[in-house]
């Protein structure tokens, strides 16, 4: 004779008692029973005698303090918490006197609960659920959620659920209890036909009338059987059971759960969790508000940084950001400065000749009075030479520039800039080709340079004329001495090395250092490194705010873990194992964080319209970099507070947790 399918031998189950740590109390006293396949069982009972505990070690729910429990010859006491889950999945059906529906969920996937542990595809799933619903008559509610479904029709979703993986026992604890007669007597009905169809039926219940329907009866008082008995009699079942339900599932009984491993496994958990969080819309908006500001915060304020770095470089690109500027003396503001003669024009036609050099002018600056009939105005007179505004990269809006032959015969030309067009024209006089006075030397201007946007975002008022530094040395201000040197460097050329080789270059003509230089690439340098480091400082601040956020997401999952606690154990109950319920949490907190992330950009792109109304100098700039780093970090968070929660719900004890209201 083969092994019983459920044997217990001398199995005794105790809790501790109260808050005392030694002292414990026995349930379950030296429990012998064997259960054979095709049996139809019921345990009696009065309350408190223990049938319960019975039922919950017989599904492998809990284990005997002592003694041994064996299922098919397995014995279960050693087994880890993951394959019990895989005996429930594949061994046991649930049906339980309060149904432990999952309210969130419709009839068909309460149904299904059971097959997502197995790996079972979603349409073989999906198929089953029907075709049981149908069987028992709720082919037509199986998109209707608990609340929506009458006492005896949970119960059937019940049946159905317990059926869902072709379970080889039902177990059932006070499956009429909840309901009327008329109910209760179509439940027993069901596991009529269910034992007929070869399954086999536990039943607890303290009704002799639900008795009435086993087979065999054991009954129990103050945690000992006291009495087994079998009845002998004629079935109430139907003659066509077996073909009443669709008991046997291939696809799904016996799976093993290698099929919902991997990729599988995380899809489901989305999908399951996706349908928690719109179970409770209010709750997952409140959970994702902390992490909606943290991530607008520092996406925005990187944008803002950004776009405020761009806009000072476009703003020194107006000077020529690849230029290098020679200056006679030690540094800004020495007074002997203007004693030293040796910066000349030769020095500037040296400059020209280097490799590294792209073009030179140099600069005689005074500030002077301008007349044109009879308005005077006083400008900054600049004696430049031909190449001065492809050194500064400056553009012009009518006109022409002067050139070498300009600059060579000392000509009497100038070009003059928008503001002294302005002052000196008016806006509907064209200014070329008219003589204007600077100092008491009459000029023809030729060109008029375009406007340039107010520097730093102030005002720009300066009035400027352009000569050849020619005309300003011999006709305007005398002498040949130059106030300063500026030189373009060639595209690709360090700038560093290129003021080395002109300060060599030019203390070999000078015999000494006489001269200092402004390299405009130091300031583009240390405007990043300014930008790139208040952007940190306030990014840093903002991610305080990401890291509450995170904190919020814990607590709210801590405080749903409890709310929850009867959905874990129902999971468990049917075959979910520790995984399953640490990764279905792990993820609602990373969708929660991933959802308020990508709410938090959206916001940030809202809040770039309002700051652009706001401050015209610049706008945000958002970069794909920030944008990903933004994500990547809601994930992190989901991954970081949410790992609490989960491992938590998935450290619940089965037993403790169905039994929470």
């Amino acid at each position: 004779m083969g092994e019983p399918l459920l044997e217990l031998i001398g199995a005794t189950r105790s809790y501790q008692a109260g808050d005392q740590e030694t002292a414990e109390t026995a349930v379950l006293r030296n429990i012998d029973l064997t259960i054979e396949a095709g049996e139809f069982v019921a345990i009696m009972g009065a309350s408190g005698s223990g049938k319960s505990t019975l039922m919950n070690l017989l599904g492998c729910l809990d284990r005997p303090s002592s003694g041994h429990y064996r299922v098919g010859g397995i014995d279960v006491g050693a087994l880890e918490p993951d394959v019990l889950a895989r005996l429930r999945r594949e061994r046991f059906g649930f049906i339980f006197q309060r149904y432990h529906l999952l309210p969130h969920l419709s009839a068909v996937d309460n149904v299904q609960v059971p097959s997502i542990y197995t790996g079972a595809a979603g349409r073989t799933r999906l198929a089953r659920a029907h075709a049981l619903l149908a069987r028992l008559g709720l082919a037509e509610r199986s998109a209707h959620r608990p609340n929506q479904l009458s006492g005896g029709q949970q119960q059937r979703v019940s049946v159905a659920r317990a059926l869902m993986n072709g379970a080889d026992v039902i177990l059932a604890d006070e499956p009429t209890g909840a309901l009327d007669s008329k109910s209760g007597r179509e439940v027993m009905r069901i596991l009529g036909d269910l034992h007929a169809a070869g399954h086999t039926i536990v039943v607890v219940t303290h009704d002799e009338q639900v008795a009435a329907h086993a087979h065999r009866v054991v009954e129990m008082s103050d945690g000992v059987i006291v009495g087994d008995r079998r009845r002998i009699g004629r079935d109430e079942t139907s003659a066509n059971a077996a073909d009443a339900l669709p008991l046997a599932s291939p696809d799904i009984q016996r799976r093993k759960a290698v099929g919902a491993a991997g990729v599988a496994r995380v899809v489901q958990a989305l999908k399951t969790a996706w349908a928690a969080l719109l179970a409770h819309r209010l709750r997952t908006l409140l959970t994702m508000l902390g992490i909606v500001i943290g991530i607008m915060s520092v996406v925005s304020i990187v944008a803002i940084g950004e776009g405020a770095k761009r806009y000072m470089l476009d703003e020194i690109s107006e000077m020529g950001t690849n230029t290098i500027d020679v200056y006679p003396g030690r540094d800004w503001g020495d007074s002997e400065a203007s004693l030293i003669r040796t910066l000349v024009a030769a020095d500037a036609d040296a400059l020209a000749a280097e490799p590294y050099i792209d073009s030179v002018t140099p600069g005689i600056y005074r500030n002077a009075t301008v007349r044109h009939g009879n308005v005077d105005v006083q400008v900054m007179v600049s004696g430049v030479g031909e190449h001065f505004f492809q050194v500064r990269g400056r553009k012009l809006a009518t006109g022409i520039q002067f050139g070498e032959e300009a600059v060579r015969r000392h000509a009497q030309v100038a070009v003059i800039d928008a503001n002294t067009r302005r002052k000196l024209f008016g806006a509907h006089t064209d200014p070329i080709g008219q003589t204007i006075l600077i100092g008491n030397v009459p000029c023809t201007v030729i060109g008029v340079a375009a406007d340039r946007r107010p520097m730093w975002g102030g005002g720009m008022s300066d009035l400027t004329v352009w000569v050849p530094y020619t005309t300003a040395g011999a006709r305007l201000f005398g002498g040949v001495r130059l106030d300063g040197i500026t030189v373009r460097i060639k595209a690709g050329q360090p700038g560093a090395v290129a003021e080395s080789k002109m300060t060599e270059l030019l203390t070999r003509r000078h015999g000494r250092k006489d001269f200092f230089t402004y390299n405009m690439d130091s300031v583009v340098k240390t405007v990043e490194s300014t930008g790139r480091t208040l952007t940190l400082l306030l990014t840093l601040i903002a991610v305080v705010s990401l890291v509450v956020g995170g904190i919020g997401v814990m607590n709210i999952m801590l405080v749903s873990v409890t709310e929850r606690t009867r959905e874990i154990g129902i999971r468990m109950a049917v075959g979910a194992r520790r995984s399953d319920v640490m990764l279905q949490f792990l993820v609602e907190a990373v969708l929660v964080c991933m959802l308020g992330g990508a709410i938090g950009i959206v916001l940030s792109f809202a809040a770039s319209l309002v700051f652009s109304a706001f401050v015209n100098q610049w706008n945000m700039v958002f970069s794909a970099k920030s944008l990903v780093a933004a994500v990547a970090c809601s994930t992190a968070i989901g991954i970081a507070f949410g790992f609490m929660p989960a491992r938590n719900a998935a450290r619940l004890d089965p037993v403790e947790a169905l039994a929470r209201d």
